[in-house]
């Protein structure tokens, strides 16, 4: 169970994509990079209380490894946990801005 987290490790960082920013512009989604052990609860309450804004649902999604290369060396890219947050109408936040 993820209740250690602080508020700000529990947000790592925006993500901002051009997939992101159509969900931001139509449906007031925000995107974050997350904790891969907080739940959509403690996603929910981290949100409200950095941004002070009012989150009305919390979708999660891990993202996978992925196999890259670079030159003749190969690895895989790191997973990592996703969560898209939907606002309310009215609120909105000055990360995603550019």
């Amino acid at each position: 169970m993820a209740t250690n987290l602080k508020f700000y490790d529990i947000i790592k960082e925006p993500i901002i994509t051009e997939k992101s920013m159509q969900l931001k512009e139509q449906f007031n989604k925000y995107t974050f990079k997350v904790a891969k052990d907080a739940n959509k609860i403690e996603i929910k309450n981290a949100v409200e209380a950095i941004f002070k804004v009012k989150v009305l649902s919390v979708h999660t999604i891990t993202v996978l490894p992925k196999r890259r290369r670079v030159g003749k060396y190969e690895g895989y890219t790191s997973a990592y946990k996703k969560a898209i947050c939907k606002l309310a109408d009215g609120n909105k936040i000055d990360a995603f801005e550019i």
